[in-house]
């Protein structure tokens, strides 16, 4: 007796999992994020399946349909935008779930992050520059961890994905200047990533409060900041990996003979 909490991937109908999508066909009852899911996606539900959209519930509304559907032995699929493990807020729906013996399996999808770099064509982790990705997020109404603010995440000046960030901007200006990071870093934002009306705006850290402003940019944007993002990068041969080098061997390839 489970749920599968099913990630929908960060908009495009296509970028679901062929896991995510079979439970999803074969679902009795789909209960969907309609603020986020792309109800092109939810059409491929069976036309005999119980559609619920979840945007004008509370968490004991939707913990409860799920219980009694599945009580009642139906196949319940609940339907989260990107990937399910990254500011997916399924951790309180479980631990209901848990109280009522109900148990889950998550099947992971697309997120944002990745599929805005996909957009911009960005590899995030380039040899010499920078190897590390953090996924984090701004903090406004709701707090992070004392250990966890952002000029201390950016003090080691990799690349940061920002969720939920678009109208902290100016704190995000802020407390990554006073990590040290020039204001020519380079920036990218991506609105609504693999929607039919995704918007790219590329800038720097010094220009991205006024161009998310002038783009009227205050939702649903994922920002990437980093010398990663550098639309020029492809340019610089200092910056390459050694796996495809013909003088670098491994297992599969012996090196070239001297």
């Amino acid at each position: 007796m489970k749920i599968y909490i099913i990630g929908a991937g960060p908009g495009d109908p296509d970028l679901i999992t062929v896991k995510g999508l079979r439970i999803l066909q074969e679902a009795d009852v789909v209960l969907y994020t309609d603020s986020l899911v792309n109800e092109e996606l939810i059409a491929k539900a069976k036309p005999e399946a119980e559609v619920l959209k979840s945007a004008g519930m509370d968490l004991e509304e939707m913990v409860a349909v799920m219980v009694d559907r599945v009580k009642q032995g139906k196949l319940v699929a609940r339907v989260h935008t990107g990937d399910p493990a990254v500011f997916g807020a399924i951790m309180e729906q479980v631990a209901l779930l848990k109280k009522e013996g109900v148990g889950y399996e998550v099947i992971p999808g697309v997120s944002s992050v990745f599929a805005s770099a996909a957009a911009l064509g960005a590899e995030l982790t380039i040899p010499e520059l920078t190897q590390t990705l953090i996924l984090t997020r701004a903090e406004g109404r709701t707090p992070v961890p004392e250990l966890e603010k952002l000029k201390d995440l950016a003090a080691h000046h990799c690349t940061i994905a920002l969720f939920l960030s678009a109208t902290l901007t100016k704190k995000v200006v802020k407390e990554l200047t006073e990590a040290g990071w020039s204001e020519d870093t380079p920036v990218a934002v991506v609105q609504r990533a693999t929607w039919p009306d995704q918007i790219i705006v590329r800038t720097t850290l010094g220009n991205l409060d006024q161009d998310m402003h002038k783009n009227g940019i205050r939702s649903h944007a994922m920002i990437l900041a980093g010398w990663a993002l550098d639309p020029n990068i492809h340019e610089n041969d200092e910056y390459r990996s050694k796996l495809y080098d013909k003088e670098f061997t491994h297992r599969f390839r012996k090196g070239v003979k001297a």
